[in-house]
């Protein structure tokens, strides 16, 4: 175990250096610089002479070739500084962390929905396959994951926003809470919620209909082996045989689309959260790609590489857990 945790500690860190080589030269060859996306913003009649922008250039350390400035970044990030934000004036880890909650909170309730829903719908699925109920489940499920989240979310704005307006049913469209911060913990807890469900809705169905119909095809594989057809013929019911034979030859997959679902729980979505201007790090990332925050755009894709690289770490681990034939010596 040490030896496989060691070896793909070092082939981590050089995907990690790999990953941000290309973001970093990626983000640095966009056209502009921060200096004249605030300037293009600001009142026309402002313009910095030739001298000054250079100064600002070389404050920002930007007047170098973009190797130079990766080697510079790398370097900071070994010694566990994710640089300064340039737009915001903050450390980028003091932004990371003031984003994090706020997409959990989405991200995670969603996460857990999925997983609520989606091993009972695909058992089901599986069990009834054939028949009219699971036709209509499967067609349900097909359409919901061809379903763009983006245009969902519109949808679901007209509808609780416009057609259900000054009903019990109406919600929120924008924001994490319209509550002051010094109201009462309930009341605050209770508004967060209500703000929370559309976007949550937004991030489950899509994530709902893959995995559901993930399960349901693994499912159907297994079915089809020799143990299955031992496990009837000593008069096992379908039920017992699709849950505890069936099922628990299916958690490899399974454990593997959760790992890979880590680096969501913290990623969030970009398009959602801009949509609901959730202040959340999928927001925070698409405003650094606009602002050109290079230090930003940089800490949260080493953040998101991170967490991709340990998620299939504890997908590697969990098999040797659910299928002891499995080994990461």
């Amino acid at each position: 175990m040490a030896t496989f945790l060691l070896r793909r500690f070092l082939l981590g860190l050089i995907t990690l250096a790999v990953i941000t080589l290309i973001v970093y030269g990626l983000a640095r060859s966009m056209p502009g610089n921060p200096l004249t996306v605030q300037l293009g913003e600001s009142d026309p009649s402002r313009k910095l002479n030739p001298a000054d922008q250079q100064r600002m250039l070389e404050i920002y350390g930007l007047d170098k070739p973009w190797p130079v400035g990766y080697l510079q970044w790398l370097s900071r990030v070994a010694q566990g500084d994710l640089g300064r934000s340039i737009t915001r004036k903050q450390p980028v880890t003091q932004l990371i962390g003031e984003r994090v909650g706020p997409t959990v909170l989405i991200s995670g309730t969603a996460l857990v929905l999925t997983w609520l829903l989606a091993i009972p719908l695909g058992l089901y699925a599986s069990a009834r396959g054939g028949h009219a109920d699971e036709r209509v489940i499967g067609i349900a499920l097909y359409v919901l994951y061809s379903f763009p989240a983006f245009v969902a979310a519109l949808f679901l704005q007209v509808i609780f926003a416009v057609w259900l307006q000054g009903t019990r049913w109406e919600l929120p469209l924008f924001g994490m809470t319209d509550l002051p911060s010094d109201a009462s913990w309930p009341a605050r807890s209770l508004d967060i919620a209500r703000h929370a469900i559309l976007p949550v809705i937004c991030q489950t169905y899509v994530s709902l209909a893959y995995s559901s119909r993930f399960i349901k095809a693994n499912l159907e594989e297994v079915v089809r082996q020799d143990f299955i057809r031992t496990a009837r013929a000593k008069g096992a019911g379908p039920w017992r045989v699709l849950i505890r034979h069936a099922f628990r030859n299916t958690l490899i997959p399974l454990v593997t689309l959760l790992g890979l679902s880590l680096p969501a729980l913290v990623g969030g979505s970009v398009i959602i959260e801009q949509i609901f201007t959730w202040p959340g790090m999928g927001r925070l990332f698409f405003e650094s790609i606009r602002e050109r925050d290079y230090p930003t755009i940089m800490g949260l894709t080493f953040m998101f590489s991170l967490l991709t690289l340990a998620g299939q770490l504890l997908a590697d681990v969990l098999y040797s857990l659910v299928d002891p034939r499995v080994s990461v010596d």
